[in-house]
């Protein structure tokens, strides 16, 4: 596939962060005096941003709303507590590090679109290491829309002056797939993320990737051999 720009979600498909998110939730649960919950089934409620994570956390449930005078409060907490284990524990899915140094001596625009808001995200990214290789970063915050909507995806395609066909989008969600259809950019997604807890790998992508490297594989950069240095 001959593409331009590579754009790369955070959570779920670079960073295994569900060790950090669940402490943070359930150090939010303790704080409000309710009981706290697996990790696994935490891991279900990534997906949408951290509103929807904390009252699926409060309920329990994908689907349930939890009581309107304790969201604000419950919000304001995890955000509280996720900072202190922000960068406690950071953890690269395996190929992430060769598959984003590969990515990057190709020559690719490359960009990390987050529905993670932008103070969670940058340090995250710094922390990780991974940031330099990033000429473009957009979080949850950073526009009004965020995916599965395809705001963040056009803007990167605006912010690096290609066609959104010249894109492609690696995630791990059907977030992911959405934004990029809807876009109109190809997308790959890997099996090894959150997706709400649904099987990734059943999403009708233009490529299952088992990881960056083999997503690399699979592409051609069509644009500056100094493409990646551009913002």
């Amino acid at each position: 596939m001959e593409v331009k720009a590579i754009l790369i979600d955070l959570d779920g498909t670079l960073l295994d962060t569900i060790h950090d998110l669940a402490d943070a939730a359930n150090r939010m649960l303790t704080a409000l005096s309710m009981p706290i919950l697996p990790e696994s089934l935490i891991k279900t409620f990534v997906g949408k941003g951290l509103p929807n994570l904390v009252k699926r956390t409060l309920t329990g449930s994908l689907q349930a709303d939890p009581d309107p005078s304790l969201i604000e409060r419950a919000i304001a907490e995890f955000e509280r507590q996720y900072m202190t284990v922000l960068t406690q524990e950071i953890l690269h899915f395996p190929g992430v590090e060769e598959g984003m140094k590969l990515m990057h001596d190709q020559g690719y625009l490359l960009a990390c679109v987050t529905n993670k808001s932008e103070r969670f995200a940058l340090p995250l990214l710094e922390a990780s290491g991974l940031a330099h290789h990033f000429s473009l970063v957009i979080c949850g915050d950073t526009l009004p829309r965020k995916k599965p909507d395809p705001m963040p995806l056009l803007h990167a395609a605006k912010r690096f002056g290609v066609e959104p066909y010249e894109m492609v989008l690696i995630g791990d969600s059907v977030n992911d797939f959405e934004a990029a259809r809807a876009a109109g950019c190809a997308v790959f997604i890997v099996p090894y993320g959150y997706n709400e807890g649904h099987d990734a790998t059943k999403l009708p992508a233009d490529a299952i990737v088992p990881g960056l490297v083999e997503a690399t594989k699979l592409l051609k950069n069509t644009g500056s051999p100094r493409g990646g240095d551009r913002a």
